[in-house]
């Protein structure tokens, strides 16, 4: 591998004027040793050391994405993640920057990850609240997070209108004549993503005047299997529910798939409405009726914000609320006129 005083035997030059140039220092040398220093450098095909280059300017060009570790150690449960993770490194990578993407969990901390890779900043992706500002406690590094309902003023934060999602996709199956509505979505012991979701599918109920104890399936990820696990639930221990809201596509199509494996079928025995409108919605079977939201302006924003802040270290808006809305398929059934 060429080096910098291989450049500068054949140049003649000193190591630090070979530094000089490449480095872009031109007013400490000269027009015709830069042309000479140049030249030799591309016909050696020397490759600048991007840890060197980062201690000089004191900028590794890395933005760290951290999303939780599960039990199991795996960080791509999610097809939501998945896609956002996809739109965020191709908008760094245009930007000049690097994704160091790594599973973290909160009683670990990530102090010692920011420090020992040199981030620049970092965006968290599906962390609770709670473990977002024990996290944060431990370093300085601008951060965006994606979906935090937390008291904020030292991170920036991009969410959706969860809460009017939920009550969206509620409102929809009781238009269509359902009453029975179970609700399926992963734990929701403090407030987040699930719980706002919770709570909208709640406030349609109330204004609808349903009463009685809602149906909540509740699991520790929204995978497909845990969706196929809740539609066989919900017609074998739930017959009276005629609908559900799942606050997930994967967990909807699971739930379209667990139905069907027990011989009946969406939206004739059972009505679904996911979230996230991706593109198993649009080609499930039935296509998928669905609560939508720009997973592509979302994640243009975290990157956006994330950058001005890097580079003009100006202070950024606190929190950025974005819309949502339904996206009507073939998974619902009118009871009306039946």
């Amino acid at each position: 591998m060429t080096t910098l005083k291989d450049i500068a035997k054949e140049a003649g030059v000193t190591v630090m004027t070979v530094s000089n140039v490449i480095n872009g220092k031109y007013d400490k040398v000269s027009k015709s040793t830069v042309e000479t220093v140049t030249e030799i450098a591309r016909r050696l095909d020397y490759v600048p050391s991007a840890a060197a280059r980062s201690l000089v300017a004191k900028s590794s060009r890395l933005v760290g994405v951290l999303l939780p570790a599960t039990e199991g150690g795996e960080i791509f449960l999610s097809t939501h993640n998945v896609a956002v993770i996809g739109v965020i490194e191709r908008l760094l990578r245009e930007n000049g920057y690097y994704l160091f993407l790594r599973g973290v969990s909160a009683t670990e901390g990530v102090s010692g990850t920011l420090r020992s890779w040199n981030l620049d900043g970092a965006i968290f992706i599906g962390f609770l609240d709670s473990e977002i500002q024990q996290m944060r406690a431990s370093f300085d590094t601008p951060l965006v997070v994606l979906e935090s309902y937390a008291a904020h003023g030292d991170f920036m934060n991009v969410r959706l209108d969860d809460r009017k999602g939920g009550y969206l996709a509620t409102r929809h199956l009781i238009q269509n004549g359902h009453q029975r509505i179970a609700f399926v979505g992963t734990e929701i012991s403090e407030r987040g993503v699930d719980r706002e979701r919770y709570e909208g599918y709640l406030q349609a109920l109330r204004e609808a005047g349903i009463g009685g104890e809602p149906v909540a399936l509740l699991s520790y990820a929204d995978t497909y299997s845990n969706g196929v696990e809740a539609g066989v639930t919900l017609c074998t221990e739930h017959p009276e529910v005629t609908a559900v809201f799942a606050t997930a596509d994967q967990f909807a199509v699971g739930i379209i798939d667990g139905v069907r494996s027990l011989g009946r079928t969406v939206p004739d025995d059972l009505s679904v409405v996911g979230f996230d409108n991706l593109e198993i919605a649009a080609t499930s079977r039935p296509p998928l009726t669905t609560i939508a939201q720009d997973l592509n302006r979302k994640a243009a924003t975290a990157v956006d914000l994330l950058l001005q802040s890097l580079q003009n270290k100006e202070e950024q808006p606190g929190e950025t609320i974005l819309d949502v809305e339904l996206v009507e398929r073939e998974s619902v059934r009118n009871l009306k006129r039946a």
